[in-house]
């Protein structure tokens, strides 16, 4: 059984995380560039999953403060700025968090979505079907037929503005968001703080990534995405992957399966100081027999 130290792992960690001092993003277009990287990358970090995010990259590894000079919050003006320019994808993906995206990347997960490639019709086979809630219907309907148009606009347009509308509206966003059907494009001085969130859809901002995501099939684009996520983390157990992509066991174990026998990653290695198996890149699984205290 392949062995990997935890020094290996960490400086793996370190140079993909960007986490060493002086190595992290100090503008948006080195931003851009790490994202185009590593392929994806959260905006925030999340506690119990384990993924770079890009406030960690620059700020440090260290919990976000409440404070709203803190020097790391420079990333939310720098997202704010990138959207729109269709340099990077962003909204909700990983674990229906804030996440960058590659536009590299960005077909392997449109391959994955419920989408068919005609936006004027998806929507309602998902909908009919009971996949899709009526606020979220309303929502990208209105976006369908009245162009892009700030959260604000939005709730009025889709007649969800009422005080009990909140929670639906919201949940309208993330689930259209993590079906990859609508997207922040833009901010808007709109609303109490004068700060809202421009949506459009997907396929209206980025028109054509239905043909570069249709010759994509399932299988290519879950290994795709899993060994970029590999590539990143270094070394990870398989549920943990399953929970970031948002995979069931049986797909998950599938995909694992068919990179294991190309020889992209291997499995069954032991990390020093964590109980369990872990899935690795050939390059970081050693030659080391594992001792048992690393075997659960």
């Amino acid at each position: 059984m392949a062995f990997l130290p935890r020094t290996a792992l960490d400086a793996h960690r370190a140079f993909t995380y960007r986490l060493t001092p002086g190595t992290g993003p100090a503008s948006p277009d080195e931003a851009v560039n790490w994202i185009n990287e590593r392929g994806f990358v959260l905006f925030w970090p999340h506690k119990g999953l384990e993924f770079p995010s890009l406030w960690t990259s620059v700020a440090g590894n260290r919990p976000v403060p409440d404070e709203h000079d803190d020097p790391g919050h420079v990333t939310w003006g720098w997202k704010d700025g990138l959207l729109g320019q269709r340099r990077v994808y962003y909204g909700r993906l990983l674990k229906k968090r804030n996440t960058f995206a590659s536009l590299t990347m960005l077909p392997y997960f449109y391959a994955l979505s419920p989408n068919y490639g005609s936006p004027e019709e998806d929507y309602l086979i998902d909908y009919e079907a009971g996949r899709l809630t009526a606020e979220a219907r309303a929502v990208y309907e209105t976006l369908l037929d009245q162009g892009p148009m700030d959260s604000v606009a939005l709730r009025k347009a889709a007649r969800l503005a009422g005080k009990n509308s909140d929670a639906p509206f919201n949940r309208a966003l993330e689930e259209l968001q993590t079906t990859l059907r609508i997207l922040p494009v833009g901010i808007a001085e709109a609303g109490a703080w004068r700060y809202a969130f421009v949506f459009d859809l997907v396929t209206r901002h980025y028109p054509d990534l239905v043909e570069r995501a249709h010759p994509i099939s399932e299988w290519e684009a879950r290994r795709e995405l899993l060994l970029s996520a590999l590539r990143t983390q270094g070394a990870a157990r398989q549920v943990e992957l399953q929970r970031l992509l948002s995979w069931t066991p049986d797909l998950t174990e599938k995909a694992v399966s068919r990179l294991a026998e190309s020889g992209r990653l291997v499995r069954g290695v032991a990390v020093e100081g964590e109980k369990g198996t872990f899935l690795t890149l050939p390059e970081l699984a050693g030659d080391e027999t594992a001792r048992s205290e690393f075997i659960e």
